[in-house]
């Protein structure tokens, strides 16, 4: 796969297909509300980017109509430069994990003397991700879904980052919560793109200002069975099945998943109603790796996600809607727990207030975040807002913003 700088030609092409769907629609096409329709609210994460993920599914039902969907966001990361030593040594390993990770010594000379992997990272970028699903409705229980995903990165600067640029969340820091500066990016400079990750198997990730590339295509198939608890208590469930193709360079693989998910709906009074979702999905991540200088994107070969939606819904008297839902995400960790037991890292922890290991220390960390989304809803369109935080400030992303068009399609 090849990099190209500012893809005018793909976002041309995005707006001819979008201005085209509009202009061929009929007014009642879409089916008003369909449980939560979310957007994509995946992470921009600089290892999650290179493998398919997955997005719940809190529809009560199929789609009735073939729908297309435009997703954009853009997030915020900022980590360090920081190097990882995994020294091999069984009795090494014993000795470090007996000291709290700060405060451990490691003296590497050789792979002789002290054998050890070594990795180092260091992440300053605006990742934006552009996001199209096509929607394909089977049957009434059934339907198929193709999405393919394309990521840009870039400096993060006005006014195409309004929200996630580095002054917009220094500023912030600086006026509201968190301090001057707490992790460094005035004093490591605003508004740049440092890239670079080096596995613990020798091989190079770097990525520069705008360079662009496609992640892959994501096919996905979903069974809504018919239960009786659908009428009589208005629960609803889902399973789906996923296979991801990633297309990047950097890690050319094959991905295989299931979800399953539930939704409880409830109408309320005066054109009021209330959706609660709950889902679990799970990733075996590069099943099939079709290069062997693949990026070591984590040496956990899987990643699950837990995710619950509460969601509220006015309907106008023209029957449109506004919505306004709460989402809460945890995802399993990148690498293996047991490596944070005895691992050494080395920083520059002394030139600025904090952070500087969080490069490497939250890839063995539970990732969990939280979204606000307001979704406005016609006949014919569906518009999503979105802002996203990531509960434990670790920069992975730090902050998240997004919009979503959904219409249908004949």
């Amino acid at each position: 796969m090849y990099f190209y700088p500012m893809p005018k030609k793909v976002i041309l092409l995005f707006a001819v297909i979008f201005t085209t769907s509009l202009f061929a629609q009929k007014q009642d096409s879409l089916s008003i509300k369909n449980g939560i329709e979310n957007p994509s609210l995946l992470s921009t994460h600089h290892f999650g980017i290179f493998n398919s993920r997955l997005n719940t599914n809190f529809k009560l039902k199929p789609s009735k109509h073939k729908t297309l969907s435009f997703n954009y966001t853009s997030g915020n990361s900022f980590h360090p430069f920081v190097e990882s030593y995994f020294p091999k040594d069984p009795e090494v390993r014993k000795q470090l994990s007996q000291v709290i990770w700060y405060q451990r010594r490691f003296n590497f000379i050789d792979q002789e003397t002290t054998p050890a992997d070594y990795m180092r990272i260091v992440i300053d970028a605006v990742i934006k991700e552009f996001r199209a699903r096509f929607d394909i409705p089977i049957n009434e229980q059934q339907e198929f879904a193709i999405a393919l995903r394309s990521y840009l990165i870039t400096k993060g600067k006005y006014p195409f980052s309004v929200f996630t640029s580095d002054e917009a969340i220094e500023w912030f820091h600086s006026h509201v919560a968190g301090g001057e500066d707490p992790f460094g990016r005035r004093y490591y400079g605003l508004n740049q793109v440092n890239f670079e990750y080096l596995d613990r198997n020798g091989n190079t990730l770097k990525l520069n200002n705008n360079d662009f590339f496609v992640g892959g295509i994501e096919f996905s198939h979903y069974y809504y069975p018919k239960l009786s608890i659908n009428e009589s208590r208005n629960i609803y469930v889902n399973f789906g099945s996923h296979l991801g193709i990633n297309a990047s360079k950097f890690n050319p693989s094959l991905d295989l998943g299931i979800s399953a998910n539930a939704i409880k709906h409830l109408p309320l009074k005066n054109q009021y109603q209330l959706d609660i979702g709950l889902g679990i999905n799970i990733l075996r991540k590069n099943l099939i790796t079709f290069s062997d200088d693949a990026i070591d994107l984590g040496n956990n070969p899987y990643l699950g996600t837990f995710e619950g939606n509460i969601e509220v819904t006015k309907f106008t008297k023209k029957n449109n809607y506004n919505a306004l839902g709460i989402n809460f995400q945890m995802q399993t960790r990148y690498n293996k727990k047991e490596e944070a037991g005895y691992y050494h890292l080395r920083g520059k922890w002394q030139e600025i207030n904090g952070g500087w290991h969080h490069g490497v220390r939250t890839l063995y960390d539970l990732l969990s975040t939280w979204s606000l989304v307001y979704t406005y809803g016609r006949s014919n369109y569906k518009l999503s807002l979105f802002m996203k935080q990531d509960l434990e400030v670790n920069n992975a992303p730090d902050f998240q913003t997004g919009i979503h068009l959904k219409v249908p399609v004949f």
